[in-house]
């Protein structure tokens, strides 16, 4: 009888054994995670700003806390990185994202860079089953593209929300007789000023302001003194440029040489780059841009610090950077509680949970944050948010 059960309990001490041994086999040495997005080209600036030095940051922060806690094998894995330059050329960006996922079968594939790459790479990651969370892509369009590709994420405010906070803004300055009803349009022509000019000019006609100077110019401008001396003369109190960020920069310049300095100044996107502070110094203070960030809001100060320590000294912008980091944070916080990389199962984790993240505690309701910033201000050297003026951290608007 002994010898039966020294056998049997020896028979068992092994197959634990076996059992721990493959269970330790399965658990993965790393976990495979790609990114196809501008290194070089056009939209290289914009895109190694806010969502490269981001993803290059998350991922050192992961693996300097031993990587993504598995529960599933008990163990915290490493992250993998491969980074990949589309050269700006949007088809190829495609091509080479279906590529990570159907022949490298990387586990996970972070979003491209800007509103138009990331529509060009939705069907993709939809047919693929990968989260795509997205920092720097906006649609008034948004519940219908969920509805198509619920694999969608997105971090920032819709354009018609944006403008609809701009207008309000600009209408209590008006009761309040900062302001008077005359404004100033720019519009880029380019898919991002078509979109936002659509909800601009019927929110400005319905809130009773008056377009006395309104110019649609191309993209990338070369010039664009004549506008800006044109727009001085209609004498407005109020210029809003929907541009991007090569036209921001030179409205902003060519405005200051022609000391066009109407009490609201607000461009586009640029405006919240530290390279537009770097440029312009204290000239910026005053003038209005998309987004805006809470700069003491839950783990931002230590976040930006860290951000500038690793990227040897970069700051992050504003505005989509800290949307970013956030969205990855979500998706890291998504895995851990998922405990594998079941990607259906993160999906469905990422639309339902509540997550701590340098922009807030985030909801992900209908697959979006709606408590994005829409609005910022540069006040005294920083950019803050100030709409939507409900939330909190946000700054009220300074107009001299």
């Amino acid at each position: 009888m002994r010898k039966i059960l020294g056998l049997a309990l020896a028979s068992a001490v092994l197959a634990g054994a076996f059992a721990g041994g493959a269970a330790a086999q399965e658990a993965p040495k790393s976990i495979k995670i790609g990114y196809v997005t501008s290194l070089s080209g056009p939209q290289s600036a914009g895109a190694m700003l806010t969502t490269v030095l981001s993803y290059r940051l998350w991922v050192d922060d992961v693996n300097k806390a031993g990587g993504l806690m598995l529960k599933k094998y008990n163990k915290r894995v490493p992250i993998e990185a491969t980074e990949i330059d589309d050269r700006s050329n949007n088809e190829d960006m495609v091509r080479l994202v279906e590529k990570l996922m159907a022949v490298d079968k990387v586990d996970l594939v972070l979003s491209p860079w800007g509103t138009g790459p990331n529509l060009q790479a939705a069907p993709t990651f939809a047919k693929y089953g990968y989260p795509q969370i997205m920092g720097t892509a906006g649609s008034d369009k948004l519940e219908e593209l969920v509805q198509k590709f619920p694999t969608l994420f997105w971090m920032l405010g819709k354009p018609g929300e944006q403008v609809k906070s701009l207008v309000d803004m600009m209408s209590d300055l008006k009761k309040q007789g900062k302001i008077n009803d005359a404004v100033a349009v720019f519009v880029v022509q380019h898919p991002f000023g078509q979109e936002y000019s659509s909800s601009l000019r019927p929110q400005l006609a319905s809130a009773g302001f008056k377009v006395v100077y309104d110019t649609v110019y191309p993209f990338p401008p070369t010039d664009l003194s004549t506008q800006v001396k044109a727009a001085k003369a209609a004498n407005p109190d109020t210029m809003i440029a929907l541009s991007y960020p090569p036209d921001t920069f030179m409205l902003t310049e060519q405005a200051m040489a022609n000391d066009f300095n109407p009490k609201i100044r607000f461009l586009g996107v640029g405006v919240a780059f530290p390279s537009y502070k770097g440029k312009f110094g204290d000239k910026v203070n005053g003038i209005f841009g998309l987004g805006g960030w809470d700069p003491n809001g839950p783990g931002m100060k230590e976040y930006f610090e860290r951000h500038k320590a690793f990227n040897k000294g970069a700051e992050p912008d504003r505005w989509a950077s800290s949307a970013t980091y956030a969205g990855l944070q979500a998706l890291q916080q998504a895995i851990e509680r998922v405990g594998e990389i079941d990607r259906a199962k993160i999906l469905q984790e990422l639309r339902t949970g509540m997550f701590k993240t340098v922009a807030g505690d985030l909801k992900l309701d209908g697959n979006r944050d709606k408590a994005a910033w829409h609005i910022g201000q540069w006040q005294g050297g920083e950019f803050y948010a100030v709409a939507p003026a409900s939330r909190a951290g946000a700054k009220p608007p300074l107009v001299k």
